[in-house]
């Protein structure tokens, strides 16, 4: 069992981590937009909206879709007072808690509430306010989604590798361990 946990943390984990990759180089992206626009502003004196927002969805993106791979490269925020002295089944018992009764719900009710939110800026198909601005708020809105699907993907990932974790042996060797991770 704790070798079929592993195998399908390690599954659902590469496609965190593919979609953490793909969603990295948005920032390289981000960061030449960015400069584009201190050129044209301050050496031509020339200013486009679209580019400024196209900043804007970027970054939200990168966050957004990111957040699933900060969680699983564990670079989340904690407060880790009482947890970083826990052996590392005791932290494995405290994340599967956590992933079970804090986490996946709370990903479940931000899904839920967003729902609508994200639905009535597609019915309408919303656009900038700006003159100038971006056609697409509609589809910005929508990566609360994909926030979602990532978070919980991993939090899934992570209840897998607890229970392999929890479910090995004692006396298995430590680099036998390592590999649940």
């Amino acid at each position: 069992m704790h070798d079929i946990f592993t195998a399908i943390y390690q599954r659902l984990s590469s496609i965190t981590e593919g979609i953490g990759r793909a969603v990295s180089w948005l920032t390289l992206i981000m960061t030449l937009v960015m400069f584009t626009i201190v050129v044209l502003r301050y050496v031509f004196n020339f200013n486009l909206i679209f580019l400024q927002e196209s900043v804007l969805y970027l970054h939200a993106i990168v966050f957004l879709l990111g957040a699933g791979y900060t969680f699983k490269a564990n670079e989340h925020v904690r407060v880790d007072i009482l947890y970083r002295t826990m052996s590392e089944r005791k932290q494995a018992a405290v994340n599967l808690f956590g992933c079970v009764f804090l986490l996946l719900p709370m990903m479940v009710f931000i899904g839920i509430i967003s729902w609508e939110y994200i639905s009535f800026s597609w019915s309408i198909q919303e656009k900038s306010q700006e003159a100038g601005g971006l056609p697409f708020v509609y589809l910005l809105k929508s990566v609360i989604l994909g926030m979602v699907f990532s978070v919980c993907l991993q939090g899934i990932a992570e209840i897998f590798r607890c229970l392999a974790l929890l479910m090995t042996p004692d006396h298995q060797a430590p680099e036998d361990k390592q590999e649940a991770n």
